[in-house]
């Protein structure tokens, strides 16, 4: 009996002693602060949902988050940047483009945002706004039947080629049945201006932007792109009120690693990512910015990219669009 317990004893402490050193072998993470990295400048919207998130995360994981801005290719660089890292202790914020048809686009892109990026969180969603002139009709049906009138003498303006504006605006001709020709200007303000001038006819606008010109008599909203109406701009119909069948696009932006972050990071980033853009402060502050929160699991996001990189690469494709 004794030799019996002797050995027991033994065995059991041979394997606590195991189970602890294999504890102490896997450092805790994250072991130094987290570098969140933006493909846009200081001030800019995803700049903004980079800062609203760094605070709380960093709190829940006990380690700064510091906000890295690496402007340049409408975010790509930033992207490109975080794909290679492989410090395990760099993210990135992205915007739609960044994680879905950015090689599409442009093949000589230097990532793969399908092989190179791991989805982690969909962070918050926002529609475009079909904006036009403030002579144009009122009714959405009446301003579509307006712009098929028009035909080729109307223009549509857009932030650069390639752009989710583009995109949108060419997918809303083939449902419509419009006929716009795109004319690309530097960025939004220029195509602002271009507009209030009647220089083009119609543009799509972040809400953001959109209704700060629309509230102020500048510009009018004819309707948003997504499927139903938005909680960011719940007065503005949608296009599908106004005949244009099977739309829904928007812009969102999404946290992602590189493809070499341990799973169990990347899990235990998503939930805590969910449970901070429901809290109703934060909530409230990125609804404040123009957007609305969604908060998914890595599976979620990764669903919509698939599902984005379809519609967005079929757009690309049939019109022969690419972006250098």
């Amino acid at each position: 009996m004794f030799q019996l317990r002797r050995r027991f004893t033994i065995t059991a402490t041979i394997a606590l002693a195991c189970a602890t050193s294999s504890v102490f072998a896997q450092p805790a993470w994250p072991s130094q602060p987290i570098k969140l990295v933006v493909g846009f400048p200081a001030g800019s919207s995803p700049d903004l949902m980079a800062r609203t998130l760094a605070e709380p995360l960093a709190q829940a994981l006990g380690q700064p988050v510091v906000v890295e801005n690496r402007a340049g290719a409408g975010g790509n660089i930033a992207a490109a940047a975080v794909a290679r890292a492989t410090d395990d202790h760099t993210l990135g914020l992205m915007i739609n483009g960044n994680l879905t048809i950015a090689k599409i686009l442009n093949p000589a892109t230097p990532y793969d945002p399908l092989t190179d990026l791991t989805p982690v969180s969909l962070i918050a969603v926002a529609p475009l706004v079909l904006t036009a002139p403030p002579s144009a009709p009122a009714d959405g049906a009446a301003f579509f039947a307006a712009a098929r009138q028009g035909g080729d003498r109307w223009n549509y303006g857009t932030p650069g080629v390639g752009t989710v504006a583009h995109l949108g605006m060419e997918l809303i001709k083939s449902r419509a049945g419009i006929a716009p020709v795109h004319v690309p200007y530097p960025g939004n303000p220029q195509v602002i201006t271009a507009m209030i001038s009647e220089q083009v006819q119609m543009a799509l606008l972040p809400p953001g932007l959109a209704m700060a010109q629309v509230r102020g008599g500048k510009l009018r909203a004819i309707g948003v792109t997504s499927a139903g109406r938005s909680s960011v701009v719940p007065e503005v119909p949608t296009l599908t009120e106004s005949g244009v069948p099977n739309l829904q696009l928007e812009i969102w932006n999404a946290v992602a690693a590189p493809n070499s972050l341990p799973k169990v990071h990347v899990k235990r980033l998503s939930a805590l990512l969910v449970e901070i853009v429901r809290r109703p402060e934060v909530r409230e502050k990125i609804l404040a910015q123009g957007w609305q929160v969604t908060g998914t699991s890595p599976e979620g996001l990764a669903n919509r990219i698939r599902t984005d990189t379809a519609a967005m690469s079929d757009v690309i494709v049939k019109n022969g669009i690419q972006a250098r």
